[in-house]
């Protein structure tokens, strides 16, 4: 079964009647083979039918294990392969008849030159008014947050929401102000995480949150989070793996994209969003920080705003067009969204992953400026030296080369390894210095570097940066549902771009993202709070008059009675609150 698991990994695409190899046999198999260069990603498949009546249920447990440390029941799942490198699926096991050979159509071969590239793309010269716009209203974190989740978004959701506990005989009648507190209590629990999501409204001493508790009832909370809806049931595409949430995916690609900061340069990579139920399009790359979950395609700015994205489904659900693979198919679907802003130079940066020689052609044809690393067999049989010959050559060498009739260059250079990359708008010149480590002296040292190479190495982390500021303080509660952890990644995802164009707008005074978070967390908790009751409008209405800092002074009372703060005797109160407190408690009180 091992040799099994190895063929299906190394994506040989054999037929055999033998059963989908086991998710922790792979593993191992995948640990065993380190030294294989070619990118593999594993593919979990999802209910057949995506529109069936029992594809918003998932068996995994709500308060389950995160990380590594995945269940027996999920490492023993059947799986299946996928090489997104390609786009050639192995999904299909079963032995097949042998097709007929079709004859291969002679392309032509591209003519390589030893010299630089001439581009002749127009230079950057576009402005951005709706980032002015939005620096004369000096919008408040939750504006710029609700830029995404407007208004519209969360009636649709309510609306939907309400249809589906309808259509399961339940009136739920939720409100736009249940729903944000909903997204409140998600939002505090990317920094405030409990094991259980109960214990926010418990009343021990060591897990009570008070803004939680005030805001919504725990049933209720629970009762609205596990009817959250993004679709109507009857109107779903079975030939999308994520229809229940293409409404949502539609609506916010479309607030991403009117919000953007218009850029010249731009990144195009792969992000995952963690997940470790049984059902739904899960995959697992090697390498990732995030190894099991839900790949998207994601275009990003330079710093690190999410202008678009679409999660992957695999080849079998999204054709490659173009004579490209899957990866450079959506490279082309990402600069068609771009380009709805106008048919600016835009310079796109990917890794080897989606570069090839083909999908430049291709966007130079359009317009667009692109740069990435790119595997050997994709070069079109450019010329260069032997990566061995370059090896032996000092660091910091390369070898270039350019399509005459298109002007697309491939480099090779020489760092801690020999890398390949491809261009349609950088050439080599001019060629810089740079500092190295050098591993074997234990020193820094100056090699040369093409204008190309510094280039990528400068522009094309922003994925990896808005990867980077989802995980830090990302939505931990998830529900019973398959798309659960996607929704906790869109609301995480609209806040790192409401905290980008913060940093972008309110340059006097700007926050981190762990200070904007728990701003919006806090607004939404505290201005949709749940004021039915008399008890729960007294205890809401001490919340924010407790920390004002208006008029509170320590006054002397005549009864004893015990501290707020450290639950002492003491004989002073806050003459505005009109709680015990001790002089040397009275400070920390009014600001913790």
């Amino acid at each position: 079964m091992a040799s099994t698991s190895r063929d299906v990994i190394a994506g040989r695409g054999i037929h055999s009647k033998l059963k989908s190899a086991k998710l922790l046999e792979v593993l191992n198999a995948m640990e065993e083979e380190e030294s294989n260069s070619n990118r593999e990603e594993i593919f979990i498949a999802p209910p057949d039918n995506a529109a069936g009546e029992f594809t918003d249920e998932d068996s995994g447990d709500e308060d389950s294990q995160r990380g590594a440390h995945l269940p027996g029941s999920v490492l023993h799942a059947s799986v299946l392969c996928e090489d997104s490198g390609t786009g050639e699926d192995n999904d299909d096991l079963e032995l097949q008849p042998a097709k007929k050979r079709q004859k291969a159509v002679v392309k032509p071969q591209r003519i390589w030159t030893k010299r630089d590239i001439r581009p002749d793309f127009g230079s950057w010269t576009a402005s951005d008014p709706h980032i002015e716009d939005l620096k004369s209203q000096e919008l408040s974190p939750v504006g710029l947050f609700e830029l995404f989740f407007d208004e519209g978004t969360i009636n649709f959701i309510v609306n939907e929401t309400n249809r589906y506990a309808w259509q399961k005989n339940v009136n739920l009648s939720l409100t736009a102000q249940e729903l944000k507190c909903v997204l409140g209590i998600l939002i505090l629990s990317g920094y405030i995480s409990y094991p259980r999501r109960r214990m926010f409204w418990e009343t021990s001493p060591d897990s009570h949150h008070h803004l939680v508790a005030d805001a919504i009832r725990r049933d209720r909370f629970e009762l609205i989070f596990s009817y959250l809806h993004f679709a109507d049931n009857n109107e779903l595409d079975a030939g999308d793996r994520f229809a229940k949430v293409r409404p949502l995916i539609i609506r916010m690609n479309c607030n991403f994209q009117k919000h953007a900061p218009l850029e010249e340069f731009y990144s195009f990579g792969e992000s995952m969003c963690e997940y470790f139920g049984y059902r739904g399009s899960k995959q697992l790359h090697r390498g990732k920080p995030v190894r099991l979950g839900y790949k998207i395609w994601c275009g990003t700015t330079s710093r690190g705003y999410l202008v678009w994205f679409e999660p992957s489904q695999g080849t079998l659900f999204t054709k490659p067009d173009r004579s490209l693979d899957l990866g450079g198919s959506m490279v082309i679907k990402f600069v068609d969204a771009l380009q709805e802003r106008g048919f600016l130079p835009y310079h796109i940066f990917f890794d080897k992953v989606f570069t090839s020689v083909k999908l430049m052609s291709i966007l130079r044809k359009k317009g667009v400026k692109a740069t990435g690393t790119v595997r050997e067999y994709r070069t079109e049989r450019c010329p260069l030296k032997d990566p061995k010959e370059l090896r032996k050559m000092k660091r910091g060498s390369f070898d270039y080369k350019v399509d005459e009739s298109e002007e697309i260059i491939v480099c090779r250079w020489h760092d801690s390894s020999v890398v390949n990359i491809c261009s349609n708008a950088v050439g080599i010149e001019p060629v810089r210095l740079t500092s190295r480590h050098s591993g074997a002296t234990k020193t820094r040292t100056q090699v040369h570097q093409p204008s190309l190479v510094k280039l990528y190495q400068e522009k094309v982390g922003g994925v990896g940066r808005m990867d980077q500021n989802i995980a830090r303080y990302k939505v931990k509660i998830r529900g019973m549902k398959w798309y659960s952890s996607f929704i906790g990644y869109v609301i995480d995802a609209a806040l790192n771009n409401a905290w980008q164009l913060h940093r972008i707008c309110c340059q006097d005074a700007q926050v981190d993202l762990l200070a904007f978070r728990r701003y919006v967390a806090c607004v939404y908790l505290e201005s949709n709070a749940d004021t039915t009751s008399q008890g729960r409008r007294s205890r809401r209405l001490e919340t924010e008059s407790r920390f004002d800092m208006v008029g509170h002074w320590i006054i002397h009372q005549d009864k004893r009675t015990r501290c707020a703060l450290c639950h002492s005797q003491t004989n002073t109160r806050c003459e505005k609150c009109q709680k015990g407190v001790h002089a040397k408690c009275f400070r920390e009180y009014h600001i913790r």
